[in-house]
């Protein structure tokens, strides 16, 4: 893992694929509390549990299945439109317009994509506040993938195979080090995007992934200016260990 982004290094790349949540957008936007909050609300409405429990429960689904949608759905086959017109019925005003993320997804050169465990419509929504979707040539969402959400091996050969993507010209920018592990091993360059002035108790413990950071080939809590220091004929810009 290194620290230092040279244009050198990314430029065999043709395809730029970035996760959305906590990716894109900043972790300290918060936009993400809104979702797992209304997904704690959709554990204990169908389960008849208190928040508490619900809470613990749906966090347990995190862990063991990658997304709580998986979870439910296996567990107690629940309807994954109805889970997902709910837990994304958020307020997207939270999220402030980047220009200048905007402006370095444009001057990458080749395609740009949008890999989500979430659904489209959340994706349009975000990627339309911070002013950056009109910069995206697609977005894969969960449905897309079939509702088998990252880090399944089969849904990132899903993805790359419906765009017909050579994981050896690509890099994959994510906030959790676990989804990197498939691109890693695919060949695929890795960034691994960290809160700003980032911190160990800032996530649980799971949410963490210590065990997964061999994987990540670069480490950044600004996604704009990283973006910018590995453009063609850029400087490049020191980024967080």
């Amino acid at each position: 893992m290194t620290n230092q982004p040279e244009p050198l290094n990314f430029a065999h790349v043709t395809d730029w694929i970035f996760d959305l949540d906590n990716t894109l957008y900043p972790h300290h936007s918060n936009l993400f509390s809104q979702i797992d909050v209304k997904m704690t609300d959709y554990v204990a409405d169908l389960l008849k549990l208190s928040r508490t429990d619900a809470r613990q429960m749906q966090k347990q689904f995190y862990k063991d299945y990658g997304t709580t949608l998986k979870g439910l759905m296996d567990r107690y086959d629940i309807d994954p439109d109805d889970f997902l017109q709910k837990v994304h019925d958020i307020d997207y005003s939270w999220l402030v317009p980047d220009p200048s993320l905007a402006i370095a997804i444009r001057q990458l050169p080749g395609r740009k994509f949008i890999f989500t465990n979430g659904d489209r419509g959340h994706a349009e929504r975000a990627a339309r506040q911070l002013g950056v979707l009109d910069e995206f040539d697609d977005i894969f969402d969960i449905v897309a993938a079939q509702l088998l959400p990252k880090p399944a091996r089969e849904t990132y050969d899903r993805f790359l195979a419906r765009h017909n993507i050579d994981a050896a010209s690509s890099v994959m920018f994510e906030d959790l080090a676990r989804n990197l592990t498939v691109p890693k091993a695919l060949g695929m360059t890795t960034v691994l995007i960290v809160p700003h002035n980032f911190e160990p108790t800032f996530s649980e413990i799971w949410e963490r992934d210590p065990g997964h950071t061999d994987h990540v080939d670069y480490v950044t809590d600004n996604l704009a200016s990283f973006l910018s220091a590995i453009l063609p004929g850029q400087t490049a810009l020191s980024v967080p260990a």
